[in-house]
This record gives C-alpha cells, structure tokens and sequence, in this order.
C-alpha cells in the first residue's frame, strides 16, 4: 500500500484530500502541530514534533497543505506568516529530501503571484506579491527552487485560486445565506469573472502527481476550466435553491460610497468585501492540463459550485433546532 504524508490533515482541503486518497488505497498520514488533540483523533497522525521519524515510514509522496491563511480579524503579525508559511515549509521539505519519498506537494497561492488581475494569470506573470500572505508563500516557492532536486524526487508548486467544496466556510458561504434570506443582490451594476477551484479537481490533480513521474516538477496554476461572475454565482445558488434570482443593480458609486463608510464603522459590507466580491481574477489552467494531457477537469465550474451548495443546504437543515 502506497503511503502519503499530509500536513494540515485536519483543515478543509485536508480532510477532502485524505478522503479522496484513502479511497484509492493510500495510507495517509497526517502531520499536526496540536501533539495531544490530534493524536486522538486518527491513529495515523503524528505530531511536527515527530517529523525525523517519518524518514521511516517509506512514503511515496508529502503533500504539504498547513498554512497561515488571510486573517480577516487582522490578530497574525508579519513574523507569523513567515514563520509559518515559510519556516515550516522549509522545514518539512528539508526532511522530504532525506527520505525516499518521490514526490513534494506543496499548495502555494496565486496570491503569491498577483493580488489583482488585469488580464489572465499565467505561470509567466512574475510575481509582484503585496499582502505578508502572498509574500510569505512565494518566499517558500523560492526557497524551494533554489534547493538541488535529486533525480529521483519531484517537486510541484500549485498555485490555486479560490477552492471550493463540501466544509468550506468562505464567501460562498455568506453568498448562499443571502440568497437564502431572498435579500436582492444589490452589486448586479458590476461586472467581473472570477476564476475558482473545486475540491474534487484539486484532489484529482494531486493524485495524478503522485502517480505519474513522467509528469515536469514544476510550478502549476490550479483553477476550474470556466470563470464565473458574481452574477452567475447568485443565479446558480438561487437555482439550488429553486427560488428566483433577485438582482439590484445600485449605482457603482453610491455602492462604494456606502463600502468606504463599511471602513469605518461596522457595515455588511466595507472595501475589501466590495473589492472580493466584484472585482475579476482570472487564472489559466492550461499548464498543469498540457502536463496532464487533460482537454478539461474532471469536474465543470458550474457542477462543482452545486455541489458546494447543496453542502450548505444540508448544513442549514442538520442545524440544532432552538
């Protein structure tokens, strides 16, 4: 049985990917950082504490997920970002290139890349990071490009866009309630495309990787195949909840108006809320599909924001009852 480390085992793609391999027959081990909780959990968890050990347990593959995400309610400094995005990521890949593992993951971001987009995102673009976020990653992505890869390991940089999927807690998720509540979505004025990623074309990517040495060590960008305005993100949402699109097309200014006062005192919303909700980010996938000899993902856009959704609808109804 084929053997894989994960870091981060315990988060939203953690969970999805470890479910995702252990059904194709992989033994999958997680790497935590909470010693005590998280041996109770899974008797296939070790703690970072004891990452030497793993040079022992003849993996096939690490992945290397754990990070430092945005933090929205501002409480990380700059040293933790680094110390985690960064530190531990070298770290772990420093003992990868002492085992007989073949193959490193490691999920970076776009981020690391461009924070706005003008155009489409390419692996050509060079990185200009402005958040500690995305610096923090490409500092990671540097430091391990700059190591000598042996001949018989492989090295893959992803650099997803936004993943969707089954426990994910982010902006969908605020969306979903929203069209849940038949409020209007007040921003119809604005125009964009956005690119996303769900979790099932993400796994699917990974294990491919894990599979295929044939496949170039590298740097990838991960995003479904079509993007999607916020306008076709309320429209599909509605549909999976069988009610009609309500749509307010409020003019861009009054709109920005009210997100800048949002900046100052608490408001549903403010300019960075604004700014995610509306503004276009495009990222090509053609790269890691030439390497896969894919046409398309596995997965559609629109079928993998459904399946998002209906895991919404069922969280809402399994709710405790008042």
């Amino acid at each position: 049985m084929n053997s894989v480390l994960i870091s981060g085992v315990n988060g939203f793609v953690g969970k999805n990917l470890k479910s995702y391999l252990s059904r194709s027959g992989y033994r999958v081990f997680g790497l935590t950082r909470n010693t005590e909780a998280d041996k109770s959990l899974a008797s296939n968890n070790i703690s970072w504490s004891e990452l030497p050990k793993i040079k022992d347990y003849n993996l096939k593959a690490m992945i290397h997920l754990a990070g430092l995400a945005h933090d929205i309610k501002n409480k990380s400094s700059d040293l933790d970002y680094f110390s985690v995005n960064t530190d531990l990521t070298k770290e772990l890949y420093d003992i990868f290139l002492e085992t007989e593992a073949e193959c490193f993951i490691f999920l970076s971001s776009v981020k690391a890349v461009k924070d706005s987009v003008d155009d489409i995102l390419t692996e050509d673009v060079k990185p200009d990071p402005k958040s500690v976020y995305g610096k923090s990653k490409l500092k990671a992505e540097q430091y391990l490009l700059s190591q000598s890869l042996p001949p018989a390991k492989r090295l893959y940089i992803l650099r997803p866009c936004m993943i969707h999927g089954p426990g994910n807690k982010g902006n969908l998720n605020q969306l979903y309630h929203f069209v849940r509540r038949r409020l209007p979505y007040p921003l119809a004025s604005f125009e964009n495309k956005r690119s996303f990623l769900s979790i099932d074309n993400l796994c699917f990517v990974m294990e491919r990787l894990i599979n295929d040495p044939s496949i170039p060590s590298g740097i990838y960008h991960l995003a479904d195949d079509e993007a999607l305005s916020s306008i076709d993100v309320i429209k599909t949402i509605s549909e999976s909840l069988s009610v009609k699109p309500r749509m307010l097309a409020l003019p861009k200014s009054f709109v920005k108006a009210i997100a800048t006062i949002g900046d100052l005192v608490r408001l549903p919303l403010n300019s960075q809320k604004l700014k995610k909700l509306t503004e276009s980010y495009v990222v090509s996938n053609k790269k890691i599909k030439n390497a896969l000899h894919l046409d398309y993902f596995p997965v559609t856009s629109r079928a993998g924001l459904k399946k998002t959704i209906e895991s919404f609808k069922g969280e809402f109804f399994n709710q405790p009852s008042s």
